[in-house]
């Protein structure tokens, strides 16, 4: 696991910035509500780690992993567009509500993901993808979820995995906008899109590689 993770750190160059590959829609967003999905055996984990066009199509390969939901968290404006959050001023996070079921997948696992989909050790931004909004964080829901986070970054440090600090905020987990329709699902939607061929695709496929025993069938 180390080993790989190690491997990983190269990472991709970024072409292009999430926020370049957009075009100019905005339908509003919409409150996420934790109790609409609290189905007997389903639990919800949040995390950011950059343009949540890549974390989100990589958790979505993961076997146990109902439906990833793309969003803005971590803010102080109520209903965020997208526009707005770019700006970097509203405090939010790009960021995705990974909904899983604990009987397949545990959360130990899904923080292994995290660490795997995004790099760490960038503050502010992954690759060209710049600001606050792009940083990496780990939204916890409860002191089981933080202690976890905690340890899992004692232990990569520890076992000196990356070259530089780990620089991925724990922040509370409080109210998750649903980001506009447009996001939602991006990459299977627009494969062909140059942000997706660049970007995703590499990354895509490291991920998949080192999960590969743990992938839908």
């Amino acid at each position: 696991m180390m080993r790989l993770l190690f491997m990983l750190m190269g990472g991709v160059m970024l072409q292009a910035a999430c926020l370049q590959a957009t075009d100019s829609q905005s339908a509003g967003t919409q409150l996420f509500k934790a109790s609409g999905d609290s189905l007997v055996g389903v639990d919800t984990a949040t995390f950011a780690g950059g343009c949540f066009w890549c974390t989100e199509v990589q958790f979505q390969q993961l076997a146990g992993v109902d439906t990833v939901i793309s969003g803005y968290t971590g803010g102080k404006v109520a209903n965020p567009t997208y526009k707005q959050v770019t700006t970097g001023r509203t405090g939010h996070a790009e960021a995705i509500n990974v909904v899983y079921r604990p009987d397949e997948i545990s959360y130990d696992e899904l923080l292994e993901a995290f660490f795997i989909a995004h790099d760490p050790t960038q503050l502010n931004r992954q690759g060209n993808d710049i600001g606050t909004q792009y940083r990496s964080a780990i939204f916890y829901h409860d002191d089981a979820e933080k202690e976890k986070a905690e340890y899992y970054i004692r232990r990569l440090t520890e076992e000196k995995v990356y070259d530089q600090p780990i620089v991925t905020k724990l922040e509370l987990y409080t109210d998750f906008y649903i980001a506009e329709d447009y996001h939602q699902n991006y990459y299977n939607l627009n494969p062909q899109q140059a942000y997706c061929q660049y970007v995703i695709v590499p990354k895509l496929e490291k991920f998949k590689e080192v999960f590969k025993e743990r992938l839908k069938k």
